[in-house]
């Protein structure tokens, strides 16, 4: 299942926290909304591109590293996808080994990277020298809140995989398991994005495809050449050389996010107030069953506490970041002026 639904609550759920504490980020990440979506979900899962093309349409589908024994448009043969870079053709698998770790850094290094682990209590630190670093990279508070965005992945993901202790979830098998992911995705979509929210959840996945790529992002990722505070405070692990390459990733997942969006809303679809077959065959259970073990499970708490969570790494990156302790506390536009365009 998706991902982006999951990445995207934890952005709304951590700038409403982020509010409560009259953070003065806030007001960045509410102006440029759409990227700080964009960062919370592409900021760090660069693996975002088809799995695989479709033999008898030609046609790409799946999602990367997600493996895929038969097309899902005619049930026939696939053949593995491809990334044309300048240093050839890459598998989905083989831009995940090389980057994911350094998008995520406190989890997803391959055995021989595992020396770039960031410990959780050294993540203010990094966060706080890359937007000190900001200005190196480009003028503009658009690259600000895609950055913002990239930090709640970080949080979000090391909750919710458990690389960090915080969270207690136990939702029909676990934390986080290929049977519970589609119920996590529904119950947060419908429960708390539709009904509660009022989200327009098609619009706000159209408005962060649309974001523009951010060189920041390859600051951060440590693909560039090494300056600034990031340079000097973490020093190693830069990989100048790979920054072609990146690039070309991170216009393939711009690319790629408007179809996997497209199949992301397909697979939330309700008929009659029921998910679809395929979804009830993975997880056992009907849609009313998923609401009452999301509940039972308090999973609605375990979102807010992952949101709660991100304001507290803000909080901290705040303390830390010459550039972020000097904005303005202005508040920015308010929920319902922000939301207007996404709301039914």
């Amino acid at each position: 299942m998706s991902g982006i639904v999951g990445h995207s609550m934890y952005a709304v759920l951590g700038l409403k926290a982020a509010m409560q504490r009259q953070l003065p980020l806030v007001a960045i990440a509410q102006r440029h909304f759409a990227s700080f979506l964009a960062g919370a979900y592409i900021g760090s899962d660069i693996q975002v591109m088809p799995e695989a093309i479709c033999v008898d349409t030609g046609r790409e589908v799946g999602f990367g590293t997600v493996p895929l024994e038969k097309s899902p448009i005619t049930g026939g043969a696939v053949r593995q996808f491809r990334l044309a870079t300048p240093e050839g053709a890459l598998t989905p698998r083989d831009v995940h080994e090389r980057f994911y770790g350094r998008a995520h850094l406190v989890f997803g290094f391959t055995k021989k990277d595992a020396a770039m682990h960031v410990p959780w209590d050294h993540l203010p630190d990094y966060f706080a020298a890359m937007f000190d670093d900001a200005a190196l990279i480009g003028p503009g508070e658009r690259q600000l809140a895609y950055a913002l965005g990239w930090i709640v992945h970080v949080v979000g993901d090391s909750l919710i995989k458990g690389m960090q202790p915080g969270i207690d979830l136990n939702l029909l098998d676990g934390r986080y398991t290929a049977r519970n992911r589609p119920v996590q995705d529904l119950v947060t979509y419908y429960e708390i994005g539709v009904k509660e929210f009022h989200l327009d959840w098609p619009a706000m996945f159209a408005d962060m495809a649309a974001t523009p790529v951010e060189p920041l992002q390859l600051h951060y990722m440590r693909c560039a050449p090494k300056r600034g505070r990031l340079g000097e405070v973490f020093a190693d692990h830069w990989l100048p050389e790979a920054e072609p390459t990146l690039r070309a990733v991170m216009a393939e997942n711009r690319r790629w996010v408007k179809h996997h969006a497209n199949d992301v809303l397909d697979d939330m679809q309700l008929t009659n107030g029921e998910c679809k077959a395929t979804i009830r065959e993975l997880t056992g259970f009907t849609y009313p069953e998923m609401i009452e073990a999301a509940a039972k499970a308090n999973f609605t708490q375990t979102l807010w506490r992952i949101g709660e969570e991100v304001a507290v790494m803000f909080e901290a990156v705040t303390h830390r970041s010459k550039v972020l302790a000097a904005l303005p506390k202005d508040n920015g536009p308010g929920w319902d002026a922000l939301t207007k365009r996404w709301r039914k």
